[in-house]
């Protein structure tokens, strides 16, 4: 099977000092991975890079389409960057706002992507809306409602749905559970956790909760001073971590 995206090598720094330094990473179809470490570690910078979202100083991005063509990232046009972003990629932002127009409501939201695509047809936008609604567990008779009349755990619902909506191959995820509630955080680690499996959705997610990482990931990456220094599968790596910064990692949180 090929990957999704690939990089290798990939690298961006910042006045000088690596935000991440040398990565490779493969992603598979249907492939959940975490991407840890400590706030500075560079994962931000890195999901940022392979999102397409930041410059990148060196190294190889790929992309491999639904036809079985391996595209090359960094040399794309920028309109094939933009369809590609809005019809086969998603992106979750750790705060909801910066991921939802908070001038529209909850419906407009989820059906902008659709016709950012080519959807007209309102009585068929509305009807999707309310079933992503449904799906992400909102009330679908609040589709008329702004965003700013949900709390906070519900606005990442919904930017997550206005994400899915389109069907994406690859979603990325910034600390999508950060600053929520603990039982929040597991109603929307479960919901997460059910659409990627039931979509076969390959999703690369940053995170500094271990917690997080086992419950999603297949597979987990560490990342220390903008290197990678583990990566395998997560029981493996959060059972029997290798590298010394890994069991400090681990071992703060799951304690033996």
């Amino acid at each position: 099977m090929k990957a999704l995206v690939e990089a290798n090598g990939l690298t961006k720094r910042y006045e000088g000092r690596g935000g991440c330094i040398d990565v490779d990473i493969a992603v598979y179809p249907g492939e959940v991975l975490c991407i840890v470490g400590e706030s500075g570690s560079g994962k931000s910078t890195l999901l940022n890079a392979l999102a397409l979202r930041t410059g990148i100083d060196d190294g190889t991005l790929t992309y491999t389409t639904p036809e079985g063509e391996a595209l090359d990232l960094l040399t794309l046009s920028e309109p094939k960057k933009r369809l590609l972003s809005r019809a086969e990629w998603g992106f979750v932002h750790q705060n909801a706002r910066d991921g939802l127009r908070r001038n529209v409501s909850a419906g407009a939201n989820i059906g902008e992507p659709l016709m950012a695509i080519g959807a007209r047809h309102y009585g068929r936008l509305r009807e999707t809306a309310c079933d992503w609604m449904s799906r992400v567990e909102l009330d679908a008779a609040r589709i008329d409602e702004l965003p700013s009349a949900f709390s906070g755990g519900m606005q990442q619902r919904l930017q997550i749905a206005r994400n899915l909506v389109t069907g994406p191959r690859l979603v990325f995820m910034d600390e999508p559970t950060a600053g929520l509630d603990v039982s929040v955080q597991a109603r929307l680690l479960d919901l997460l956790r059910t659409l990627t499996g039931k979509l076969h959705l390959a999703a690369i997610i940053v995170t500094h909760d271990i917690g997080v990482a086992r419950l999603l990931a297949h597979r987990l990456m560490v990342m220390k001073d903008g290197r990678v220094v583990e990566s395998g599968l997560t029981d493996q790596v959060l059972d029997d971590p290798q590298h010394p910064y890994t069991q400090t990692l681990v071992a703060s949180v799951l304690p033996v």
